[in-house]
């Protein structure tokens, strides 16, 4: 791991996203909430929080951090047929909080995939990135064009 020990405590944010593509018929289960496995969103969200929360267990060499935030939300992509899913984690630490955003998005599709796989294997996951971050000694980032698509909030 690396030594942050000289670092300052800083409040740090990051937000990432991803989206997981399915059939019509799939989507539309998801959105009227009659996947068999029940409720396919909330679980998912509850995976996303959980999976931000467990990063350090999941990615070698990753620091453990007290998390201060963990939210994950949803958006029904009608027109694509996907769900995007957005997770915001935050901390007052010496190391940011990405890993931890990108595996709650991860950990979010895994389970929408693993509710509706009955329904359709061919589920694509796919565009999990980094939208935004901030704190710490480099700084704020924003993905390029973050600022027009939906999804990301301060």
């Amino acid at each position: 791991m690396v030594d942050v020990s000289g670092k300052e405590d800083t409040r740090r944010v990051a937000i990432a996203e991803g989206q997981i593509r399915m059939s019509r018929e799939c989507f539309d289960r998801i959105a009227a909430g009659s996947v068999e496995k029940g409720d396919v969103l909330g679980a998912a969200r509850i995976a996303g929080i959980m999976g931000a929360k467990k990063t350090s267990e999941l990615i070698p060499l990753c620091h453990m951090l007290p998390l201060t935030k963990v939210a994950m939300t949803f958006e029904m992509l009608p027109e694509a047929c996907a769900v995007k899913a957005v997770c915001t984690a935050g901390t007052v630490g010496k190391t940011g909080v990405e890993m931890e955003a990108l595996t709650g998005v991860s950990c979010a599709l895994l389970t929408i995939y693993d509710m509706c796989k009955a329904v359709d294997k061919t589920m694509e996951i796919g565009q999990i990135r980094l939208i935004r971050k901030s704190g710490g000694k480099s700084g704020d980032f924003i993905r390029p064009g973050a600022e027009e698509e939906a999804g990301v909030e301060s």
